[in-house]
């Protein structure tokens, strides 16, 4: 990671269903230490990953990727694809559903 949570200008939502006998496999594998944080560290546009649960369905999650541009991150994603994509697969079989919530631009005052 090559900065604070705080200077972050792209954001990636995923939201995540995880099967029920998976939510502590799910948690090491995509929280902020886990095998996407570390993946996504080799980049040194890369600042962090949060994880969060919803209190009102406890098997919904989001992760928040922020990286310090759109561009980085696709860059990286690009150089990266095959690493990415056997990761993805990896981890697979923790969740019932996911989807990309979406990519934001952090809105700065003038």
């Amino acid at each position: 990671m090559s900065g604070k949570i705080g200077d972050w200008q792209f954001v990636v939502i995923w939201e995540f269903q995880v099967r029920p006998n998976q939510t502590r496999a799910f948690e090491q594998a995509y929280g902020p230490c886990g095998d996407w944080a570390q993946f996504f560290s080799a980049d040194q546009a890369y600042i962090g990953t949060e994880l969060i649960r919803n209190l009102k369905s406890p098997n919904s999650y989001l992760t928040l990727d922020f990286w310090q541009s759109q561009t980085s991150y696709e860059a990286f994603r690009t150089r990266r694809a095959a690493d990415y994509g056997a990761i993805d697969a990896k981890c697979e079989k923790m969740t019932e559903k996911e989807r990309e919530v979406g990519r934001f631009a952090r809105v700065l005052a003038d």
